[in-house]
Order: structure tokens, then C-alpha cells, then sequence
């Protein structure tokens, strides 16, 4: 048995507080470096080890950026080997609890030598420094930066592109300098917009050759982007802003934010089936573009028109109203006006004038309700057969496929549309006709908008108030002739006329209620000439003289036009029925109210039947009805026939010359000297 001197035991006692320290997980170095030889755990080949054991998030970061996970020190399964015992000469003797105190001291900071962790943005910061290593992506950036870049783009698109590429750690479209898939799949697309009703040639689609430089594959990668942006806008509608048109345009087309479109098509394993779906997915659209795609490349009659068109008046001679004669006849055939019972049918009576006054307004003819030779002449040519040749056809499609787009995604699986051109309203229910109706819309010289609201109120037997323009142009020259003098306007053709001596009397005789500041005045005592008679109101009380008829339904807009009853029903036999100053009167108005207010209350027809005997009541719906009064001159029939309607407004020419680029702004009369609004019928 060897007996050890003092030194090594101590040495040896060393050594064994050191192996029992790291048995307990810590590493520990010799009391005295300097002057013994004794182990140590290598701490750069640890963090080495750590660092290189860490998962790469990708292999840029891998590369360039990737930060070690915090090194953990784990009990070893065993001692760490002892390399040699160099004898030397005794130091002094410690004491061995010293000793371990020493021994512990000088290991913990080497155990507490773990890496911090990364901070919060370490990842954000590590996904910019490997897109910044991108060459093409930091070209991208750099270009997207300049105002020659993007300056013929979308100013919205191009605001869209800075947040989406810098967020982005790799180009959309490019991929080892070549278009990748959805790229091609999406240049495939823009191509094919010319079947959608959209110009190809306005996608200008990049190319990129072989071994392209890094600047020529920014360019394709910024083009290609804002292409389908482009394309994106059009689809929806926004091709042309209908209220740069015309104020009476009221659409807002329903657009998809640039920044959406960037994240869901760069995100859509289908690009090119991405920008389909962003087309109005109604039927009637569809089969418009079924039309339009059968169209091309051929000529097709126009459909078949109204039998009363074909009936031909003599084209000399004048006839003015009040006189009998044979061509008469001929022409109530022709504009479709009755006369009333028992009643002479070669007499051109008041009623067949108004008629005949309302043709010249449209024709832009003299309105004087004599049948001369001109209005002969237009009223024949109008009949003439019409053909429309390939392109006609294929442009009358295109603006009625657009005018769709600016109609909201979900019309609602209850709603009205009201059809200017076709003189048509639908209520439409679960995507079925639930009531089709004739209607009488505004004369081209007091068009009816274009619009999208919300029905919230049907009024039984409402009151009528006199609107500004007939105040001061109709009714206060009766009010200050107070004779039987004036005649033949606008009061006459709604009431027939009446006895006109005295100011009270000239307002009785149209059953108007004349108020001052909510106060009622007697029209004797007011000196009309010297007063404003807008500051007067007149309104006439319920009945079946009032204008309104026995029922209105209202939907809030700010063209004050609503839908409503009317006394003159003989008009709805008439093919052409553009003869109201903008609000819509219904040929079947209670049946509008049965559906209407079944579907919101679920009234039963009698109910409807006694309001419309009641007295004035205004029901507010639990449920406001969506309403679009919309100008679809062209429409495809059940039978799969394009159907055709008359320009009335000329908004077709309009609408074509906008989208060729040459925007023709169309004002509408102002009518607030005149002797009508749009407000009030």
C-alpha cells in the first residue's frame, strides 16, 4: 500500500471536490491554474456543438443570419478524464473546505456563460437581412421606389406594392430567372380577357428571355404584378367610374383593395382560377358572355320589334289637336292611346296630344303636339327594321356585361330591379321572379337614375307636395293670371284643368292646400307677385286624383325618386313608357305591397286590400328590401335569344366612347327654373 505525501493528498482531494461538483452539473477549474495541471470542459467547443445542433429556419437564415439556441449544461454520464498529475513541490497546506469553496467559485462563471436569449424581432430582423441578400427582391424594392416605375399604374396599385414586396423574402413570379408556374398560369390568364368582356391588349404582360439580368427580371416581376392589379380593377368594375359619366350614374363598383388582391393571389395555389372568380358571378352576366362569345365572327338580325313600330302614317299633312281626321286613328295605333269610351277615334284629343308632345320631346322635335310632317317622319322611321352587324352586336354586349360589374356581388336572395331601358320592375325571390310588371319611367329630358338602395317604407294613400320647379313654373302663373287663360300644362294633363278665378279657387280646383311655415293661408290674400312661392307649401291630400295613386314605396336616396301608384292607367298600354319627370309608377302596385309586405310581416293579401281603403298610413319594413334601378339595354331571354332594348337616355354611345378611353361627361337638364323635377314623379 503507497502512503501519499501531504501535497498529494491535497492534490488528490482537489481533484475528487471537482469530480463530485460536476457528477452535480458544474464545471468546475483547478484552485490554482498557474501552478497545477488539472481538467477543464472546453467551453467554445460546447457553444460550437449548441450552435450547430440548432434547426435552420431556411437556408438563407442558415447561412447567413441563424443565431444559436441558449446552450444548456446537462449532467454528464461520467467524469471527465484526468490528462496527468505533474509532481511538483507542496504548496501550503489548505483547508479542504476552502478548498471546495474555491473549486465551486471559480466554475460558476463558466456554468452562467449561456448565450442570451434572441430578442422579440430577431426573426423579422433575420427574414430582412436574407431578403435583402435577394437580388432581385432588393432590385424590386429599389425600382417599385421610383415614380418612372409605376407611372402609368393605378396610383392605389402602385401605393399597394412598397408593404407587400417588403414583407416578402423571395419574388412572386421569378424563380431561378425564369417565370415560374403560377406566372405563366397567370400571363395565360390576361390573355383570355377579351372572353370576359375585358381588353387583353390593356394587360401589358412582361417577357423575360433566357439569362435575363437581375434589372430585366425586377422589371417582369413588378410588371406582371401590377397586370393583374389591373386586371383585378376591371373585372369588378373599375374600369370606368360611372359617376364621372354622369351624376345620374349613382354606382360604386364594388373594388377589391389592392393589398388583398396582392395577398390572396400570391397565396392561391391557382392564380389564374383567382382572377376568374373576381367576375360577377350572376347568371345574367354569364350568359351575356356566352352571347358575346357566340357573337364574334358573325352578323344576327335585330330581334323582332313591337307591331304598332310597323304601322306607317301618310308622311305629308299637319294636324292640330282638337280636329278629326282619318290619319288619327292611325296614329293612337301607333303610339298605342285609346280613346276614351265612346269617344270619337279620328278626335286628337288632349290625351293623344300629351302623347304625341312627349314623342317630339324624345326626338328632339319641336314640341308643339301638332302632327306635322317631321313627327310623321320619325314616328315611321322609328319602326324601320334594324340589323346589327357583328361589331354592334359585340359592343352593345360589352356595355351591358360592364354595367353588371357595378352591381354589389350578392344582390340579396330578396330584392327589386327595376330595368329603365326594358320599362320593366322584377321582385326577385331565392333567384326566381316572384312579380314582373310594367312600368313608366323618366322622359329622356328627366331620366330616372341609375342606383342602388334600400326600400324602408311603403306608404298607403300618400299625400302629394308640389315640388319647387312647379311651383314657380305651372302653378304661380295660374295663381297670378287667376284666369282660364293658361292652359295645357302640367296640372291640366294630371287633373284635367278647372275653373280659374281667384287665387283660392285656382288651388281648389287641383285640391291643393296651400301653408305658410306649417300654417294654412288663404291664396286670396296674398299677392302673388311679390312673394317667393317657394316659401309656400302645397300639398294635395290623399285620393284617386292624387299622382301618387294608393300606394308609394320608398327607398331613401339622394335623388328623392321612388316607385309609386298612379291614376293614368291607360299609359302602361303604350310600348314606349318614358314619359314620368324620374320616379317609376307601377302598373300593379297592390301586388308590390302583397309581396312586399308578406315577405316583411307576412301580411295576407286582405290586409293589403283594407290599407289600400284606409286611410294614410306610413309602414316602416323590419327588414329594408334591396332596390337597383339599373340600364340594361340588352339581356339574354330564357329561350337563350339576346334580347334588345332602346337607348333611351343615351347612355350606350356614352359608356362605349369611356371605354375606348374618351371619357364624354353627360349633364342632365337642370330643371329647378323649369316645370318639373325628378322629385315628386
Amino acid at each position: 500500500m503507497t502512503i501519499l505525501g501531504t501535497a498529494a493528498r491535497y492534490r488528490l482531494l482537489a481533484v475528487l471536490v471537482a469530480s463530485m461538483a460536476v457528477g452535480a452539473g458544474q464545471v468546475v477549474a483547478e484552485p490554482d491554474a498557474a501552478k497545477s495541471d488539472t481538467f477543464q470542459v472546453n467551453d467554445e467547443a460546447a457553444k460550437l456543438e449548441a450552435a450547430t445542433s440548432a434547426p435552420a429556419k431556411d437556408e438563407a437564415v442558415k447561412s447567413e443570419t441563424a443565431q444559436p439556441e441558449p446552450a444548456k449544461v446537462a449532467a454528464p454520464k461520467e467524469a471527465p478524464k484526468i490528462e496527468a498529475f505533474r509532481a511538483e513541490a507542496a504548496p501550503p497546506s489548505p483547508d479542504p473546505a476552502d478548498v471546495a469553496k474555491e473549486a465551486a467559485r471559480d466554475a460558476s462563471p463558466k456554468a452562467a456563460e449561456v448565450p442570451a436569449p434572441a430578442p422579440a424581432n430577431a426573426t423579422v430582423a433575420a427574414a430582412a437581412t436574407s431578403a435583402a441578400a435577394d437580388p432581385i427582391l432588393e432590385t424590386v424594392r429599389r425600382k417599385i421606389s421610383d415614380k418612372p416605375v409605376t407611372a402609368k399604374a393605378n396610383d392605389e396599385d402602385a401605393a399597394a406594392l412598397p408593404a407587400f414586396y417588403g414583407s416578402r423574402s423571395a419574388a412572386v413570379w421569378i424563380k431561378d430567372g425564369a417565370f415560374n408556374s403560377a406566372a405563366k398560369s397567370v400571363i395565360d390568364e390576361l390573355q383570355k380577357a377579351d372572353d370576359w368582356g375585358l381588353e387583353a391588349k390593356a394587360f401589358n404582360g412582361p417577357e423575360l428571355g433566357t439569362n435575363a439580368s437581375v434589372e430585366a427580371q425586377a422589371d417582369a416581376e413588378i410588371k406582371l404584378t401590377l397586370a393583374a392589379l389591373k386586371y383585378a380593377r376591371h373585372a369588378r368594375g373599375g374600369r370606368v367610374e360611372p359617376l364621372a359619366l354622369s351624376d345620374i350614374l349613382d354606382m360604386k363598383p364594388p373594388l377589391k383593395e389592392p393589398k388583398a388582391v396582392l395577398t390572396e393571389i400570391s397565396e392561391s395555389s391557382t392564380p389564374d382560377a383567382y382572377l376568374r372568380g373576381l367576375h360577377p358571378k350572376h347568371p345574367e352576366f354569364e350568359k351575356l358572355r356566352q352571347a358575346l362569345l357566340k357573337a364574334r365572327g358573325h352578323d344576327e338580325p335585330e330581334e323582332k320589334i313591337d307591331e304598332a313600330l310597323k304601322i306607317k302614317l301618310p308622311e305629308t299633312g299637319s294636324i292640330k289637336p282638337g280636329t278629326e281626321h282619318a290619319d288619327v286613328a292611325l296614329l293612337r295605333k301607333r303610339l298605342k292611346i285609346e280613346a276614351q269610351s265612346g269617344s270619337n277615334e279620328n278626335l286628337y284629343d288632349a290625351r293623344l296630344e300629351a302623347a304625341v308632345k312627349t314623342f317630339q320631346q324624345e326626338h328632339e322635335l319641336k314640341v308643339s303636339g301638332i302632327l306635322n310632317e317631321k313627327t310623321r317622319k320619325a314616328l315611321n322611321s322609328e319602326g324601320a327594321p334594324k340589323k346589327l352587324d357583328g361589331k354592334g352586336r359585340i359592343d352593345l354586349i360589352l356595355v351591358n356585361m360592364e354595367r353588371w360589374r357595378w352591381l354589389p356581388e350578392d344582390l340579396s336572395y330578396f330584392y327589386v330591379m327595376n330595368n329603365i331601358p326594358e320599362f320593366t320592375s322584377r321582385v326577385m325571390k331565392d333567384g326566381n321572379e316572384a312579380l314582373k310588371q310594367k312600368i313608366i319611367v323618366g322622359q329622356p329630358t328627366w331620366p330616372t337614375p341609375v342606383l342602388a338602395a334600400s326600400m324602408e317604407f311603403v306608404i298607403f294613400h300618400p299625400e302629394w307636395g308640389v315640388p319647387d320647379g312647379i311651383k314657380v313654373n305651372e302653378l304661380l302663373p295660374r295663381l297670378k293670371r287667376a284666369s282660364s287663360q293658361y292652359s295645357g300644362g302640367f296640372f291640366d294633363q294630371l287633373f284635367g284643368g278647372g275653373s280659374e278665378s281667384g287665387g283660392a279657387r285656382v288651388l281648389a280646383a287641383y285640391k291643393l292646400n296651400p301653408t305658410f311655415n306649417g300654417r294654412p293661408v288663404d291664396a286670396n290674400k296674398i299677392d302673388w307677385n311679390r312673394v317667393d312661392i317657394k316659401q309656400f307649401s302645397f300639398v294635395q291630400p290623399a285620393g284617386a286624383e292624387n299622382p301618387l295613386g294608393l300606394v308609394k314605396f320608398r327607398f331613401p336616396n339622394r335623388h328623392d325618386v321612388y316607385m309609386h301608384d298612379t291614376p293614368q292607367k291607360g299609359l302602361f298600354g303604350q310600348s314606349f313608357r318614358a314619359l314620368s319627370h324620374g320616379c317609376m309608377r307601377l302598373e300593379q302596385p297592390r301586388k308590390m305591397a302583397e309581396i312586399i309586405l308578406g315577405q316583411d310581416k307576412g301580411w295576407p293579401s286582405e290586409k293589403i286590400g283594407s290599407m289600400m281603403a284606409g286611410l294614410t298610413t306610413d309602414v316602416t319594413l323590419s327588414k329594408p328590401v334591396p332596390v337597383y334601378l339599373t340600364y340594361f339595354t340588352a339581356r339574354v331571354n330564357g329561350d337563350g335569344k339576346l334580347e334588345t332594348y332602346s337607348d333611351i337616355y343615351g347612355h350606350d354611345s356614352r359608356l362605349r366612347e369611356a371605354l375606348a378611353g374618351r371619357l364624354v361627361r353627360y349633364n342632365p337638364p337642370d330643371h329647378s327654373k323649369e316645370a318639373f323635377t325628378t322629385a315628386g314623379d
